[in-house]
């Protein structure tokens, strides 16, 4: 079903910039396992490097680096991360049992340095692809605040609270609410 989408899309990246048409990043995962994530690539391909550079402009509090007109994402990645588009291929992660559909996100592993040792529960549950922070501001919200929602999808975790998330994740990502 997703087939023309993943087709149109991955054109669409390698057609309007060098590079790779998928980003592979080491993520932290269940029990601090690390893996490999996968996305569509939204980004110029030496981003990591330029990172450096730009950290002085960080918006978000804590270890994460989020910045609303980060001048890495290339045209076609400012469409696809605001519809998280880019964030499909992760479903390989999830039939890999890497991830999960509902759970923390991954972090990448110089964030898991520098947790608190309460934030660091996190990796106690397998991570997925949204959670109660996607749902609930995504990248408006500060780091302290986005792992209290953390702590509290794995305190409270359902089925139905799963089944709840994912619904309310489709009008969130179907709008790009909250995406930078």
């Amino acid at each position: 079903m997703l087939s023309p989408l993943l087709i149109g899309v991955a054109l669409g990246v390698k057609f309007t910039s060098r590079g790779p048409i998928f980003f592979k990043q080491k993520r932290v995962g269940l029990h601090g396992k690390p893996f490999h994530m996968l996305k569509f690539r939204s980004m110029v391909i030496n981003a990591e490097e330029l990172k450096a550079k730009l950290e002085a402009m960080n918006e978000q509090t804590g270890p994460v680096f989020k910045m609303k007109n980060d001048p890495r994402i290339t045209g076609i990645g400012r469409f696809i991360r605001k519809y998280s588009i880019d964030e499909l291929p992760q479903l390989i992660n999830v039939l890999r049992g890497e991830m999960s559909v509902v759970g923390p996100r991954p972090p990448i592993p110089s964030e898991v340095e520098k947790y608190a040792a309460w934030q660091r529960r996190r990796l106690s549950v397998r991570p997925g692809l949204t959670c109660i922070w996607q749902v609930s501001g995504r990248n408006q919200i500060s780091f302290e605040e986005w792992m209290y929602l953390d702590m509290q999808y794995i305190d409270h975790w359902s089925l139905k609270n799963d089944i709840n998330l994912i619904l309310k994740t489709v009008p969130v990502v179907l709008t790009g609410s909250g995406a930078s």
